[in-house]
């Protein structure tokens, strides 16, 4: 072989070895005596320290196709912690076992609160181990993971910031909130799953609690506009791509934004 096909092929191999390497981990702890089984995600290419963010999937819960957009997201950008507040041994297989899942956790909002904000925690614990800054901390999820998130905000977490992507909107009048996070909804405006009442009775509660809080409203978009195997099988549930690239931009944004500032 010629020395300047030698010298290509030790340029592709280079970049070969540069290119992402994603790190995913399994992160087992127990709330209140149940075991929950959240999975870390980074890419271990990229040696600074960045910020840390948990997500928390839709009604699914964590699955391949859910660690698959948490490893898109995170890039070269963040640690994700994917949360697991279900337990790790409910991992819902279709809609009807999802839906029995979100209702438990919808009956009882401090189980459920307790749970993000232990998926939290882990997150920060793990800063010795991962290529975390310990100081950036944020939360962003989709569909019940959205409301998962929102409940994450009231708790009175300490988290910079958190992010609803077509999140169900609604509280939980015998919990006081307690916001210290800058709040941004994702929403699709044709969303029929969150009425006109339930905007209004959220940005209302937003005001109440004097929240720093957005809300962006994407024309023709509905439910799930953000998850890319939204096949539309579901009624009114159907991934947009282009809405979802303007989403995610703007998710970015925020954090940017946010986490400069502190």
């Amino acid at each position: 072989m010629k020395r300047w096909q030698w010298l290509g092929l030790l340029c592709c191999l280079s970049v070969n070895f540069a290119q992402a390497a994603m790190v995913e981990k399994n992160v087992g702890y127990p709330v209140a005596g149940k075991k929950m089984q959240s999975v870390l995600v980074y890419d271990d290419a990229v040696k600074a320290p960045r910020p840390g963010l948990v997500m928390t999937p839709d009604w699914l819960g964590i699955t391949p196709d859910s660690l698959a957009l948490a490893k898109q997201i995170a890039g070269k950008d963040y640690v994700i912690l994917v949360a697991d507040v279900y337990g790790a041994d409910v991992r819902p297989k279709n809609g009807d076992e999802a839906g029995k899942a979100t209702k438990a956790m919808y009956a009882d909002r401090g189980a459920l609160r307790a749970r993000i904000n232990a998926a939290l925690a882990q997150l920060k614990a793990q800063t010795s181990n991962a290529p975390l800054d310990g100081t950036h901390w944020g939360a962003f999820g989709f569909c019940f993971g959205g409301a998962t998130t929102l409940d994450l905000a009231r708790s009175g977490a300490d988290v910079a910031g958190v992010v609803s992507f077509h999140g169900n909107l609604g509280g939980d009048a015998s919990f006081k909130d307690d916001i210290k996070a800058k709040v941004l909804v994702l929403h699709g405006a044709d969303d029929k799953f969150e009425s006109p009442e339930q905007i209004a009775a959220f940005q209302q509660e937003m005001r109440d609690a004097k929240a720093d809080w957005q809300f962006v409203s994407y024309g023709g978009a509905v439910h799930c506009f953000a998850i890319p195997t939204a096949d539309g099988a579901t009624p009114g549930c159907k991934y947009d791509p282009l809405v979802a690239k303007r989403a995610l931009a703007q998710m970015h944004a925020f954090f940017a934004e946010i986490f400069a500032a502190k």
